[in-house]
C-alpha cells in the first residue's frame, strides 16, 4: 500500500480526508503513521455494519481483491451503493468490473513524495525512488444482468 498508493493517501490526508487503511495483516504501523493514515484490521471493519454513505474512495490491490472474499464483498457492497470511487492496481482486472479500465494518475505533491520516501524507508522498502505520480485503474462495477423469469424456465 505504501509503495503503490502512499503518496495519494498522504495527499488525501492533507486535503482533509479521513483516511483509513484496512488490511488483513497490519504489520508495523509506523509507515502508515508517517503518512498520517489510520490503520484498522480487516476483521474489525468487516464485522462493523456501515450506516449510510461514508466511503468516498477505495483503493485495492487486485490480487487482494481476488484472494480474499471479505475484501471482494466490501468493495462490491461499496460499488453497489454508489458514491465511492474505486481505484485498483495490479495485473489481473476483476471480472466484476467493466473491462474498460480508465487509467487514473495522481501527481504527488512535494510533501507527499518526501513523506512517502520516509514511509517506504520505515517499511524497509528499498529500490526505486519515489515517482512523481501514482497510477491506478478505475472501472465501472458490472451489475449482473437480470434474466426475465420466462427465459429462466425455458
Amino acid at each position: 500500500m505504501v509503495q503503490s498508493a502512499g503518496g495519494w493517501l498522504f495527499d488525501q490526508v492533507m486535503a482533509g480526508w479521513d483516511v483509513t487503511v484496512v488490511a488483513a495483516d497490519l504489520g508495523d504501523p509506523r509507515p502508515l503513521e508517517i503518512l498520517g493514515v489510520r490503520a484498522r484490521p480487516l476483521d474489525v471493519i468487516c464485522a462493523t455494519p456501515v450506516h449510510g454513505p461514508c466511503l468516498q474512495a477505495i483503493a485495492v490491490r487486485t490480487d487482494m481483491y481476488h484472494a480474499d472474499e471479505r475484501v471482494r464483498q466490501f468493495v462490491l457492497t461499496a460499488a453497489e451503493a454508489g458514491g465511492a470511487e474505486i481505484r485498483l492496481w495490479g495485473d489481473v482486472w476483476p471480472e466484476d468490473f467493466d473491462g474498460r479500465a480508465d487509467s487514473v494518475s495522481h501527481r504527488l505533491s512535494l510533501a507527499a513524495r518526501a513523506f512517502k520516501a520516509h514511509a517506504m524507508a520505515a517499511a524497509d522498502l528499498t529500490g526505486e525512488p519515489t515517482a512523481d505520480t501514482e497510477v491506478f485503474r478505475r472501472g465501472e462495477f458490472r451489475r449482473p444482468r437480470l434474466v426475465p423469469a420466462t427465459l429462466q424456465n425455458a
